[in-house]
This record gives C-alpha cells, structure tokens and sequence, in this order.
C-alpha cells in the first residue's frame, strides 16, 4: 500500500514537471536528442543525383527501370535513468537532498521523453541493483517510475557505478540515451564508463550539495559518512583547515569532469541550493551545437 503523502508528492512533482516542460524544456528536448538509426521506407525511380549506393539491384533486374532506396531516420529513442539511491544521496544541508533533486531532475526528463513519444527505463541501484523497469511510453508508466523512485528502500549502503553500468551493458542491446545521475561517490568505476560511452548516449550528472564543497565556520564539526557510518571531527574555523578541503573538493570534481570529457560525454553539474532549470535550458542548447 502506498502512503497517501507519497501519492501526493508524486502528484505534485508531475504538476510542477509539467510547467517546467511546457515552458522551456519541451522542444529543448526534442532538437536536442534525435534518433541515430535510419529504417527502409521505400523505392521509387532513380534521378539524377541520388546516391548510387542506395540503388536497390534487385528491384531494378526485375525490370527495366533503375530504382533506389528511400529511408526515413528512427525517430523513436529508448531513455534510461540510472539513479544512484544509496546512504550518501540522502545527505542535504540545504532545502532538499542529493536524492530528491535527483528524483526531480528525472521527472523532468522522464516526462519529457514521454511528451515526445519516447520510451523511458529506470535503474535503480546503491552498491547493488535496487530495481529495473524495462522502457515503455506512457505517462502511467512514468508515474510507476516516480513511485519506485520515492518509494524503493536500498537494501545497499554503498555505491557500485560499475556493477550498474555492466548491469545496463548486459540488458540493453539498442542504442539508448542514459542519463546517470549521482554523486559519483565511487572509485574503479572509469573503464566501465568509458565503454558505455561508445556505445551509448551517456549522459552523467553529477548532483553535488554546497556543503560538500565549502566549510562553514562553526568551529568543531562532526562529519559522518552516509555509507560507512564512519565519525571525524574538524575544526572549521581553522583557515588551513578551510584551504585544505576546498583543495580536496575541487580537486575531486576537476578530476570527475576530466573523466566525463575524456568519454566525449556530455554532463551536468547540478547543486542542491540551485535552481535547476537554466542548467536544464543550457544544456539541451550546448547539445544543439
């Protein structure tokens, strides 16, 4: 039995999903993803300037005129949301969690696919598979997507980004656009990524809280890792303590958007204390060039 107050936050993220879509990321979305295939849609007769490499011979020794193939590009695209739900997504010093503003970000690109005809597919895993939803069209069945998303309880604490992208490898065949959303608190998963990257449209977006970027000075913090259950103490107010961890948190994500480029993967950096959407718009714009 769902809880009526999930049921309504569901409903409520589809509202505000909807305006989002409609009034800025729909034809976004549309220009900014296209269909990589092409399918046979017809033979008519050779004219001047046609390729040659398109001229069906079979059709044209069967009789006394010279016929080449017409073809029409695959518009239909398959979309996957591979969200990363383990302990450390549920961190959040600000309004909302590394989890939530995933949730969000794949509402909206969810149910932009489905405004486009598009099937979409969800993975869900912490250092194992949490579930997976093959793709479908459908706003029902994005509606399923949003429930699992709130609604699944990781039976695993830590992250496996290479046990999820070797699990995606193995179930999808087709060419598809995956966006993987995370924190990307994980090691020794970069070759794997690279080799999704080549065969599909990878998309990693990196979710990030501003805490996890810059000290406040309140003097001694208490720090626990989500995963580990782990405890350190830091005196915050010390400035070499300040200019060693922006070092550090700088450093780590330089080193993730080296990895996103050196894959040719398009990404996005997004904050929990951010409004979301012009990074959304940009994005999709930076896709069109």
């Amino acid at each position: 039995m769902i809880p009526k107050e999930l049921i309504k936050k569901i409903k409520q993220l589809e509202i505000n999903t909807r305006k989002i879509i409609e009034s800025t990321v729909s034809g976004k979305y549309q220009s900014a993803f296209k269909g990589k295939g092409i399918n046979f849609s017809d033979l008519r007769e050779y004219q001047v300037g046609d390729d040659i490499r398109n001229i069906n011979w079979k059709a044209s020794a069967r009789s006394n005129t010279t016929y080449t193939n017409l073809y029409e590009e695959e518009r239909e695209l398959t979309v996957l949301l591979m969200i990363d739900i383990s302990q450390s997504g549920r961190f959040g010093s600000q309004v909302k969690t590394k989890h939530e503003l995933a949730a969000e970000i794949a509402a909206i690109l969810g149910f932009a696919a489905v405004k486009n005809s598009d099937k979409v597919g969800l993975l869900l895993f912490s250092d194992q598979i949490e579930a997976y939803i093959p793709p479908k069209k459908g706003k029902d069945h994005m509606l399923r997507i949003l429930r699992d998303i709130y609604y699944t309880k990781p039976a695993g604490k830590k992250t496996n980004i290479n046990e999820a992208l070797s699990f995606i490898m193995n179930m999808t065949s087709k060419r598809s656009i995956i966006f993987l959303i995370s924190d990307f608190i994980d090691q020794n998963y970069e070759h794997q990524l690279k080799i999704v990257a080549k065969k599909h449209d990878l998309i990693p977006i990196l979710t990030e809280d501003p805490l996890e970027l810059e000290l406040p000075k309140k003097g001694i913090i208490a720090f626990e890792d989500f995963e580990t259950k782990e405890i350190i103490y830091i005196n915050s107010s010390s400035e070499s303590v300040q200019k060693a961890y922006k070092n550090i948190c700088y450093a780590n994500q330089l080193e993730k958007h080296r990895l996103f480029k050196s894959c040719n993967c398009d990404f996005l950096n997004l904050r929990t204390n951010e409004d979301y959407t012009l990074n959304l718009i940009q994005f999709f714009q930076r896709r069109l060039k």
